[in-house]
Order: C-alpha cells, then structure tokens, then sequence
C-alpha cells in the first residue's frame, strides 16, 4: 500500500461568537486532510487551528499540510513511525497539523485491520461524560447560560474566566448559585491570572466545591506552580504547560500539578498523546481529554483514543458544541443526555458532508 494522493481543505465551520481569557473565536480554523492509497481505503484527519494557545492559524496549517503531502506521497502510510518522524525532521513545533495527518494514518491502520479506532488502539467501551463550557460573559449572563445547561440535562459545566480576578470570582459565585450544589462545576483561567490573581481567586472559590482549575498562569510562570498548587483550595490541572510528553514529565516532577490536560492539536496527534499518558500513569497523574474547537470527525478520533486509555478520567469533549452553527460530519460520536457514543465502524465511523466540502478551500498533492 502507497499514498497516491492527498486532499487538504480550509474545513472552516461557522460559530457563535466564543470568547476566552485569549481572545474570542468567530469560525472554527479546521483543517481536513484525506489521505488516499493506492487501494479502496483512505484515512482522513482533522485539526483546530488556535493560534492564541498553538501559535498556528488556518493559514499556516493549509502551507505546512501542502509540505508535509510532498514529503509523503508514494510512501507506505502503515509505516507509521517513519512517516510521523519524517513531518517531525521536516519541521519543529506546528503539532496542530501534523495532528490532522497522524489522524489520518491511524484512520487509515484501523480501517486496514478491520476495526473500529478504538479496539485498534487496544481499547474498550466505556462511559464518557462530557462537560459543557460556558464563556466568558458578564456574571449574570454566565449564570444564565448555566442553569440553561442544567436545564437541558447538563452535569458538569466548565466556567471560562481569566479576563479579570475580580470578575471571576463573582463569576464562579453566581454560577454555583444559579445551578445548586448537584451539578460539577470546572474552571480554566487559561493563563489569564498573574500568580497573584490565581492565589486570591483560588482560595476564594474554594469553598464553591471546584473539581479542578485549569492552567491558572502563563506558561512561563510554571516555575510558580508549586508553590501556588500548596496554597490552593482546588486542584491544579496543567493544559498549555504540557505539548509533549517532556514537558508532563518536567510538570509532574516539580510537583506543579494534580492533573494533566491532553489535547491532539498540542501533542501533534494520537501517537504523542500516548507517551503523555505512558508518563502520567508511570506518576499517578490523571489525565483529561480536551479539544480545541474541532468537528464532529476529529472529537470521535479522540473518543476512540480516550477507551484505549484508563489514566484518562476526565473528559472535556464539547468541541462540536460550543457554537457550531453547522454540523459539516455524516455519522461519528452521537451524544445522549451528554455521554459520547461511539461508532463501531471501521476506522473513526466519520465522513466529511461532500455537500459542505463543495464550499471549502481544497488543494490536491
């Protein structure tokens, strides 16, 4: 089997306005990639571009796919290790992209083999909960936003906060008062406090029953993860602080972290967020599925990944839903009363809409 040609497409998806400590998201940047053999089968990635976080636009994962496409057509694509290595010798960082094109070859291997991702991967089925996120707003708007998400039969609701300390404490109050003491409640500053900020909110809203706080400072502040991790009421959870599986180790080792967030578009794909987890289980560190703002194909990618994972107990998996206005994916993960269910297709179980990629931006390698 050889790669004969490779589709890459602008896979933007419309949004409701979505705003976090960072910046505010109007589309969602996607890349689709489809990966064609000289057989029957094809593999096809996905990924999202967040250029405040990843440091990647749309744009700048649309030239490196057309790069990587060269480097690989005529190649062997169940060769998985030599084809990831040669996009890694090819270029540092851009994990977003390469993302998408290790998607694509694990697609590719299950559907190979017969099997859905997930048993490819060595997994099996089991519950997944996901949370529902709510963006910043005003403290009432945020309240509202999470009584109608326990309204429709939502459990575990993330709050979005980082724009100002003060603010978010009133945020986080107002939400826990809206929804009671049944529902769980996350909050993820995503890097938005100084190390000041983060000590005072924290121990704040540490009597509001907080599961977790994600990311509280800037990356370059992790050395003060430590020491804010003993002063704080809630449990710390490390998401831009960790792309790779060197950077879990160094966070778990300085004892920066109770919890480890994984994300495909910062490990660079499924293949990387495997020695993540190989390192957080080694250390007892529990890890955490997220997203960026990818589709219905990409979030039932990382399903299949997260079933041939048991460190991974937490799952924030509502990339599809926090505003996409079209769903542009035929079959993949359904959601009932917010549990993921997951397709035994061979393969992801996902296919883009041909009628929804008529529209977008494609080039052919």
């Amino acid at each position: 089997m050889v790669i004969s040609r490779i589709e890459i497409y602008k896979f933007s998806i419309p949004m409701h306005p979505f705003t976090i400590a960072t910046g505010t998201m109007h589309f969602a940047q996607n890349i689709l990639v489809r990966v064609s053999t000289d057989t029957d089968l094809s593999g096809l990635g996905e990924c999202s571009a967040f250029p405040m976080i990843v440091g990647e636009t749309q744009n700048t994962c649309f030239e490196m796919a057309r790069e990587f496409a060269g480097l690989w057509k005529g190649k062997d694509p169940l060769m998985r290790d030599e084809r990831l290595g040669e996009l890694d010798s090819f270029t540092a960082f851009n994990s977003t992209i390469k993302s998408a094109f290790d998607m694509a070859l694990f697609d590719l291997a299950a559907k190979d083999a017969g099997l859905p991702l997930y048993r490819f991967l060595g997994g099996k089925r089991r519950e997944l909960e996901t949370d529902l996120t709510i963006g910043i707003g005003t403290p009432q708007q945020m309240a509202a936003q999470a009584a109608d998400y326990k309204e429709r039969g939502v459990r575990i609701i993330k709050i979005k906060l980082g724009k100002d300390a003060r603010t978010d404490v009133l945020r986080v109050a107002e939400v826990r008062k809206a929804v009671g003491a049944s529902i769980k409640l996350r909050i993820d500053a995503n890097q938005g406090w100084t190390y000041d900020d983060a000590v005072r909110v924290l121990q704040e809203v540490g009597n509001l029953d907080i599961e977790f706080c994600e990311q509280p400072m800037r990356t370059w502040d992790d050395e003060h993860l430590p020491e804010l991790r003993k002063k704080s009421p809630v449990k710390i959870m490390a998401d831009e602080s960790v792309f790779d599986h060197h950077d879990a180790k160094r966070i778990i080792q300085a004892r920066a972290c109770d919890y480890i967030n994984i994300k495909m578009a910062k490990s660079g794909g499924i293949a990387e967020a495997k020695k993540i987890c190989n390192v957080c289980s080694a250390y007892g560190v529990p890890c955490m599925m997220g997203g960026m703002l990818e589709s219905k194909l990409a979030l039932t990618a990382f399903a299949h990944f997260v079933l041939a994972q048991d460190g991974i107990v937490f799952y924030d998996m509502d990339t599809c839903l926090l505003g996409h206005k079209v769903d542009p994916v035929i079959g993949g993960v359904r959601f009932k009363d917010f549990c993921l269910e997951i397709p035994d297709a061979p393969g992801i179980g996902a296919e883009p809409d041909p009628q929804f990629l008529r529209h977008c931006e494609r080039i052919e390698i």
